[in-house]
């Protein structure tokens, strides 16, 4: 098996995926994702080609490399897998103009968001929509949408009913930013 040098920071890939948003983020069991290039990563992504090509390069993203964005990129945002992968250039280009400590201090604020809706709004079938609707939507709208469900959900409300709302608020956001939230699946 590969070998490579485990990340500081896997919740964002060397490719540019949001992992800290990703439902196998957040799986239990040996499917589980620890991130990009997180701690036993390779069990789970032993095809990856990315990592090496960015330790051989000497770069910590592709975003870095002087070759970037390289044939590996053709089509790259098209579909997508258990994560979207729609905004995976522009969240690098984000990250390579804002810095990374900024754009780790936004995902980081994405993810616990998201560990919320989880906890508290997820009646078992949510976890890929909540996952997408905060990767895709801006964080403000995002934070939006949050201030939103503290106001009007109802803490005591079965799991089910506080579910159903949330999503509809997420859906209300995303129709009104013109973005789609579900997950784009390549055609067989």
């Amino acid at each position: 098996m590969a070998k490579y040098k485990v990340r500081a920071y896997p919740l964002f890939s060397a490719c540019g995926l949001n992992c800290g948003l990703c439902p196998r983020y957040y799986t239990d069991g040996p499917s589980r994702c620890p991130g990009c290039g997180g701690e036993g990563f390779l069990e789970t992504h032993c095809t990856c080609s990315i990592l090496p090509c960015c330790e051989r390069k000497g770069v910590e993203y592709c975003f870095d490399c002087d070759e970037f964005p390289c044939k590996r990129y053709d089509a790259a945002d098209l579909y997508d897998s258990f994560i979207s992968h729609k905004n995976q250039l522009a969240d690098m280009e984000k990250a390579k103009r804002t810095g990374m400590d900024a754009y780790a201090a936004e995902l980081n604020e994405k993810t616990g968001i998201l560990e919320e809706l989880l906890n508290n709004y997820n009646d078992g079938r949510r976890k890929s929509f909540y996952c997408t609707a905060v990767n895709l939507l801006e964080l403000q709208d995002v934070k939006t949408v949050m201030e939103r469900i503290h106001s009007g959900i109802n803490s005591d409300m079965p799991m089910k009913e506080k579910s159903a709302a949330a999503v509809r608020l997420f859906e209300e956001t995303a129709a009104h930013k013109n973005v789609s939230i579900k997950l784009r699946k390549k055609q067989k």
